[in-house]
């Protein structure tokens, strides 16, 4: 039987890469990504910072631009403030599109909108 790919490894597999290897990402990043279902440097390179840094918001992981930041950064192997000016601004643009993406909507709003599509709060008229 072949072995699975290194990008396919996870914790069970001795051989995976912690993602903690990672330049920037330690063990709290590491946690978060095992939540997400992302247990190895390989699976973690494979996707991508966008679509990682989805997988995190999926899981419900807060929004924050400074991990999202760290994240694009170290799967760079850039240190985490090495980026300034343009740059910068075009990951915030690239942050805020995964987070009005992956975020629900929250507060009371978005409690109302999905009790009222199960039915359990009267339409509001109008």
């Amino acid at each position: 039987m072949p072995l699975p790919s290194r990008a396919m490894r996870g914790k069970s597999d001795p051989m995976a890469t912690p993602i903690s290897t990672i330049r920037n990402l330690g063990p709290a990043m590491e946690a978060a990504f095992a939540r997400a279902g992302i247990d190895s440097a390989e699976a973690l390179r494979a996707l991508g910072a966008d679509a990682a840094y989805g997988r995190l918001l999926e899981t419900g992981h807060r929004p924050h631009f400074i991990a999202y930041y760290v994240l694009v950064m170290g799967l760079q192997g850039r240190p985490w403030n090495d980026c300034r000016g343009e740059e910068k601004a075009e990951l915030r643009a690239r942050f805020d599109a995964l987070k009005s993406a992956h975020v629900p909507k929250g507060g009371l709003a978005g409690l109302e909108s999905m009790l009222d599509e199960i039915g359990v709060v009267p339409r509001k008229p109008g």
